[in-house]
């Protein structure tokens, strides 16, 4: 699963109306690899520990009409902004690897409004031959028809947010859906030509360290994950945000803050798990039953690829330049309708950010991160970090133990003091 935009947004420096990027930024665009984010805002409810950029119909209020900011309107948004990607990018020769529609909840679009946006994608730019495409999907909002439907108009892969398998987990995360409805939905969505031997591809997402959950209770949504065969599991740790619902009750002592140490032991306990099972990771917090399972999307992040983000808060970035669109739909709409960027700010990254950057991400790859990004304290550092029995030294590149996965932070922050 890719993380959708906070809803706050940082920021940065002014973006020309036009949208238009500085020539140094495209002169390389695509070298790494193109892709796109659609961000779909909407949600039916809001979820207690979430801090993305959605919203429920009732948020939203009267504003909802508004062309592009409602459900009806916003694939119609969407492709604008698509299309003036196209002219910002000109006229190079720029086909798309990947697709990845997150929110939200995109499904709560329908698979012709989902399917449009994806064909003006590929008119615009062109799909490369074997491009991924994914959506998320809540396993409540999908039945075997849409699925079947998803797959019709371009869809390769499709991840369910599972979260837990334990309905008092659930309560306290404030999801909706049944833990029964879970396999339905893979079963659904591997009948509908998503499972591998399609050409597709099934992953589930799993939360661990929420308040109440104990071993035993993560221990039954692992298990339960893996009785559904999916060829690619994100496990994340519960982050308590600020300004959710889920860190005013903490705040109140209603409920605890995730332990640390507890947190460690089912990281572990995921890991052991999934690796029995044939899935091994190639990121902190993904594993793929092989390399063709991984989510190619990620991996255009995690490697300093280019993409344009598209939708209400999207983050891009091409050619070292990062940009954000303004949050709310209705700001977002007024902005396409008007012929304008829906840009808010930007920031041009240096060769030293880029450089962090690299280490922060590349690191957490198994695959590694090659030793010459490190600057010479760095360097110096790479010893104590294997000694410590947190990083393996092989040639050219560094790649974290199971334990440097834990401390992952801690070995980041050694080798860029």
């Amino acid at each position: 699963m890719v993380p959708p935009p906070p809803s706050a947004l940082p920021s940065g420096e002014p973006v020309p109306e036009d949208g238009s990027l500085p020539e140094s930024a495209l002169a390389h665009v695509g070298e790494r690899g193109f892709g796109f984010y659609v961000h779909v805002p909407f949600c039916r409810v809001r979820c207690g520990y979430c801090d993305f950029n959605t919203y429920t119909a009732e948020e939203l209020g009267p504003v909802g009409g508004a062309p592009g900011a409602s459900r009806a309107t916003y694939a119609e948004a969407a492709i604008a902004e698509v299309r003036r990607a196209r002219r910002v990018l000109g006229d190079v020769d720029l086909p798309v690897d990947t697709v990845f529609f997150g929110g939200g909840t995109p499904t709560l679009l329908s698979p012709a409004d989902l399917g449009s946006v994806v064909a003006a994608i590929g008119a615009e730019f062109g799909l490369a031959e074997g491009a991924e495409v994914t959506t998320e999907a809540n396993p409540d909002s999908v039945a075997l028809w849409d699925l079947e439907e998803l797959r019709a108009v371009g869809f390769t892969r499709i991840s369910f947010g599972m979260q837990s398998a334990v309905d008092h987990v659930l309560r306290v995360l404030d999801r909706t859906h049944d833990p029964l409805r879970v396999p339905a939905a893979v079963d659904w969505a591997r009948q509908a030509g998503f499972a591998p031997s399609d050409g597709g591809s099934i992953s589930l997402d799993l939360i661990y360290g929420t308040p109440g959950e104990s071993i035993p209770d993560w221990e039954t949504s692992v298990e339960a994950a893996l009785a559904c065969r999916p060829d690619h599991v994100s496990a994340y740790s519960l982050i308590v945000e600020d300004g959710t619902a889920l860190a005013r009750q903490v705040k109140r002592g209603e409920l605890p803050m995730p332990d640390e140490d507890d947190l460690a032991d089912k990281y572990l306990l995921v890991d052991e798990r999934l690796r029995a099972a044939g899935l091994e990771w190639y990121e902190v917090s993904n594993w793929a039953r092989d390399e063709q399972s991984r989510c190619r999307h990620n991996m255009l992040y995690w490697t300093g690829g280019d993409w344009w983000g598209v939708g209400p808060g999207a983050h891009s970035h091409v050619g070292g330049v990062r940009w954000w669109n303004v949050k709310h739909p209705a700001a977002y709409a007024d902005r396409i309708a008007s012929g304008l960027s829906p840009a808010h700010a930007r920031e041009v990254l240096d060769d030293e950010s880029r450089r962090v950057e690299r280490v922060l991400l590349e690191l957490r790859l198994r695959d590694g991160l090659a030793t010459d990004v490190l600057d010479d304290t760095g360097r110096a550092a790479v010893a104590g970090l294997v000694e410590q029995g947190l990083l393996t030294d092989r040639p050219d590149r560094l790649v974290l133990t199971q334990r440097g996965r834990l401390l992952a932070d801690a070995v980041v922050r050694d080798l860029l003091p």
